[in-house]
């Protein structure tokens, strides 16, 4: 935030009250709690404020101040008036030996800080590998145990074999039950777009024209074979996805086990029982996980990678 104190100088020094400016800048500096760039704005106000009222020790003593702190500051010449500069560049010169010690003294001071970040960054770096370490340690010697759901083995869509972390065949099922299922859908909506409502006028004698007309919704002859093509298609893929479903489900049933119980080893090794690992799976492949619920009602199912 701001400092107010230093806002209200600025100001005073904008509107030529260099008399206020100096008694206000001294009393601000000497009260302290300033941060670096508000003391040397305050000393640089008051030392030209100080000049302007031709008091050149009160001048000198606050750029002098302003020149320890920052060696290097330059006044503005779109602001500040060619004496005043002149002025100051001759309190540069005239303490030159002591400002090139200044500047010494703070590089040394720079290079000492950034070892001491370095330092501090290496121990940073090393505390994080040591924890990533222990980590890996522990992780190492944890043992995991996965619950299998019977219930998930009769979901369709390969969903028994991603339980069992099966990836691959459960892909196979799942691709295949959609294939059919996706056809024998389709071949519905295109047998069912063939029907068509036909009008048929029948004699009658006891209406007023004699005749009696009706409305019946049938295929027409000339698309029956088109017909014949689609029902077939329908019924012939909805078996085939049911049987492919029954497969999955026995496959499913068969590779079935209660618990998996793994380890996650360091470097990426072969878990510590590889025995109670199912076929196919592999440990970081992408598949569905599946565990229990409470008191072994419903599933919870989640996709892992």
């Amino acid at each position: 935030m701001p400092d107010i104190d230093v806002a209200r100088v600025r100001t005073e020094f904008e509107y030529g009250n260099y008399a206020d400016v100096v008694k206000r800048a001294t009393e601000r500096i000497d009260r302290g709690n300033l941060s670096g760039p508000d003391v040397i704005e305050l000393h640089k106000y008051a030392g030209l404020s100080a000049f302007y009222l031709n008091q050149k020790a009160e001048a000198e003593r606050h750029l002098w101040a302003l020149l320890q702190l920052d060696p290097d500051y330059s006044l503005d010449p779109f602001v500040v008036p060619p004496p005043a500069i002149a002025y100051f560049e001759g309190l540069r010169k005239q303490h030159a030996a002591q400002l090139s010690a200044i500047r010494e003294e703070r590089r040394r001071s720079a290079e000492r800080l950034k070892e001491s970040e370095e330092r501090e960054r290496s121990r940073v770096e090393a505390e994080e590998q040591r924890r990533r370490l222990e980590e890996l340690a522990r992780q190492a010697s944890t043992t995991q145990v996965h619950k299998q759901s019977f219930v998930v083995n009769f979901l369709p869509f390969g969903m028994g074999q991603f339980q069992q972390g099966r990836t691959k065949t459960g892909v196979i099922f799942a691709v295949t039950e959609g294939v059919f299922a996706l056809t024998s859908i389709l071949a519905y909506f295109e047998y069912n777009s063939l029907i068509q409502e036909q009008t048929i006028t029948l004699d009658d004698r006891l209406t007023p024209d004699h005749t009696y007309t009706l409305t019946q919704q049938g295929i027409p002859p000339a698309k029956e074979h088109q017909a014949d093509v689609w029902r077939g298609v329908k019924y012939g893929s909805a078996g085939a996805f049911w049987v492919t479903y029954v497969v999955g489900v026995v496959d499913a049933i068969i590779h079935h086990r209660s618990e998996i119980v793994t380890s996650a080893q360091v470097g990426g090794g072969e878990p510590a029982n590889p025995s109670a690992m199912t076929r196919g799976e592999q440990r970081g492949s992408p598949g569905l996980t599946f565990s229990a619920a409470s008191a072994g009602v419903g599933t919870r199912v989640g996709l892992s990678f």
